[in-house]
């Protein structure tokens, strides 16, 4: 965006050239940390009057657009006016939290703010004003250089890879290998969030970094609207993974997610229509779901809607995840865009009040099931002199199913009975669930196994299914069936069966008595059978 550099920082001597971060003035976070919100101005038009004006470096005021005469204050970790310069924005906000990344400790960056701010700007720029996107890519690449010469390091080898994607109309896709395929977003052992199928590339210079980024940027969703001749239709992610491995110490890797979020629209502004028109309800909807994921985590409410939106569940690892997280809202001074403003200031405020918890992957306490298995294992190594041998220790009967896919009182039965088996493996007697454990164990995987592909087999149906089949389902009938259809052919196939619920009149009560339904049968065979057993479970 033209204009948008100045001659000058607005905030004085700390939005000076620094030097590059160093893995060794840093120590590891022992307590959580709040995520960082700046607001950045974005320089006012010739012809209109500004409705926001900086007061200092940390604070701003908004006129009421009631009345003229007074203003809306806020306070932020940083307030950027119209003459601060990508360097200023860089230097103070995103350059300090690179070094999180060598300990083994995810960090994000995320621009958010209205269609026309300045967002796409703060994040590329331009040859001349290089935004944060690739003064971060130099720095961590140096950073790594470094670190790799240090006298402590020279056993200690480092790799940065990366990887490009964009949310659009519900749909995660691929920028570095585009082929239009809706990508799964999946939460592994450590709560973090992966993408199954990205192409992943590696980096040894920024000259790598530019031959892919450059050609996958031209495959990110743009068009003209009536603000901006190149307004981006879809939430863009570039990840970079710092991997370190070093002899006879657990390999780490950590992630830095840079992420340039579609604007918020008011389509009696920006003129849209058609195509233009549907793109624009996705992206407000999935950034007023974002502001419930904010909510939820500020007021510490149970459940984090985080599954209500791919953006969402993407951003699970920046927003009261395990990252070290900053926020740079922008803003536009027009008086047209004050509401837009006001919103963009409402947001930035509530996300002060997020709390993340970064660590580093070898901190992490030990896993239930391991601690289980653990505790099978010494007490079957006690009977090793039995005539069956040592048994090998198996994967937990939770570890196994799809709890989350499950009703409650049905998961309550499974880990009941994860619960009698880790007893009996420790040489409790007298149980029900005695008598064959090895043969008991294999009935069960095998339950386990026909429950899974039951699960599996009512996915590819909802997805795939023509009218006829979804009603031959229990508890579909025809309104719902065509809501499926409907739902198909707008948002694409289900990942998991909790997506029913983003659909019309499908409440997670209904989800639940869906899929135990269809699956029922299957599930009540890893009931354990006689009234003894069954008693434990009423």
């Amino acid at each position: 965006m033209p204009g948008l550099e100045g001659p000058g920082p607005v905030v004085g001597s700390a939005m000076q050239s620094q030097p590059r971060p160093s893995m060794k003035e840093h120590r590891q976070p022992d307590t959580p940390v709040p995520v960082r919100v700046c607001v950045r101005l974005r320089p006012c038009s010739k012809d209109s009057e500004p409705c926001i004006r900086g007061l200092d470096s940390r604070s701003l005021e908004l006129v009421n657009w009631r009345n003229a005469k007074e203003t809306f204050k806020y306070q932020f970790d940083t307030f950027y006016g119209d003459t601060a310069t990508q360097q200023d924005v860089y230097c103070s906000s995103v350059q300090p939290i690179l070094h999180h990344l060598l300990q083994g400790q995810n960090a994000s960056v995320l621009a958010y703010g209205p269609t026309g701010a300045g967002k796409t700007h703060t994040m590329l720029g331009s040859p001349q004003q290089p935004g944060v996107i690739p003064r971060a890519v130099r720095d961590i690449l140096h950073m790594v250089r470094e670190a790799g010469c240090w006298p402590d390091g020279h056993n200690c080898s480092y790799s940065v890879s990366m990887s490009y994607l964009e949310v659009y109309q519900e749909k995660v896709l691929d920028l570095l290998e585009p082929s239009g395929r809706d990508l799964v977003l999946r939460e592994t052992p450590d709560h973090s969030i992966m993408v199954t199928g990205l192409t992943e590339r590696e980096l040894s210079s920024f000259h790598d970094f530019e031959k892919h980024f450059l050609s996958a940027s031209r495959n990110r969703t743009v068009a003209s609207t009536g603000l901006n001749s190149r307004s981006s239709r879809s939430h863009a992610a570039l990840v970079l993974r710092v991997a370190q491995s070093r002899p006879l110490v657990p390999a780490r890797s950590a992630k830095l997610q840079l992420v340039d979020l579609a604007g918020c629209e008011d389509n009696r502004l920006t003129g849209n229509c058609g195509l233009r028109l549907r793109e624009s309800s996705v992206i407000n909807t999935s950034l007023l779901v974002l502001g419930k994921v904010v909510d939820a985590l500020r007021l510490g409410q149970p459940r984090v809607p985080y599954r209500d939106s791919k953006l969402t569940r993407l951003l699970q690892d920046s927003l009261g995840g395990s990252a070290h997280s900053v926020v740079i809202a922008h803003v536009a001074p027009e008086q047209r865009f004050y509401f837009d403003t006001l919103t963009t200031l409402n947001f930035a405020t509530r996300s002060k009040q997020v709390v993340n918890k970064p660590f580093a992957p070898e901190a992490l306490p030990e896993p239930a099931a391991e601690k289980t298995l653990q505790k099978e294992n010494s007490g079957k190594q006690k009977q090793s002199t039995s005539k069956e041998g040592p048994l090998v220790a198996e994967k937990p009967l939770g570890a196994l199913l799809p709890l989350d896919q499950l009703e409650p009182s049905l998961v309550q039965r499974v880990l009941r009975l994860e619960e009698l088996e880790r007893q009996q493996g420790a040489g409790h007697r007298g149980l029900p669930l005695l008598g064959t454990p090895k043969a008991e164990r294999k009935a069960l995987l095998r339950c386990l196994e026909e429950t899974q592909a039951e699960l599996e087999k009512l996915l590819e149906l909802l997805n795939h299914g023509s009218t006829r089949e979804l009603l031959s389902l229990k508890r579909i009938g025809p309104r719902t069936a065509e809501l499926i259809m409907a739902w198909r052919e707008q948002h694409g196939p289900f990942v998991t069966l909790q997506d029913l619920q983003r659909m019309e009149t499908m409440t997670a009560k209904k989800v639940a008595t869906l899929i135990k339904a269809n699956t029922l049968d299957c599930i009540q065979m890893l009931l354990p059978p006689g009234p003894s057993a069954l008693s434990l479970f009423s």
